[in-house]
């Protein structure tokens, strides 16, 4: 199961809409992230989320990516929650996430 794959079993437990809103290019054999930030959108009454997911070791340079984003700070004055999960294995075998809240 790929990180995305993770986020998206957490997520619609809290969220009634999930989505995957990262495009795959192939003729660029690349991917494409909602405003340059975002893997995942999630929406409830009461609020909207974007989620940029990765395996853990990845997390502080996604940080860094979408810190340095011109989207992020427009993306945060219109009250979007704007969180990174991190995915890692813990000592036992298990899946762990790791959430950051860059909102």
């Amino acid at each position: 199961m790929s990180p995305t794959q993770r986020s998206l079993a957490v997520l619609r437990e809290r969220y009634p809409l999930v989505q995957v809103v990262e495009r795959y290019i192939p003729q660029a054999r690349k991917r494409i992230d909602l405003y340059g930030i975002a893997d995942i959108l999630c929406v409830s009454e009461s609020e909207i989320v974007a989620v940029q997911t990765t395996s853990a070791s990845n997390v502080a340079a996604r940080v860094s990516k979408l810190t340095e984003s011109p989207a992020l700070p427009i993306l945060r004055k219109a009250g979007v929650k704007i969180l990174v999960h991190g995915w890692r294995k813990n000592a036992k075998g298990r899946w762990t996430l790791r959430e950051v809240d860059l909102s």
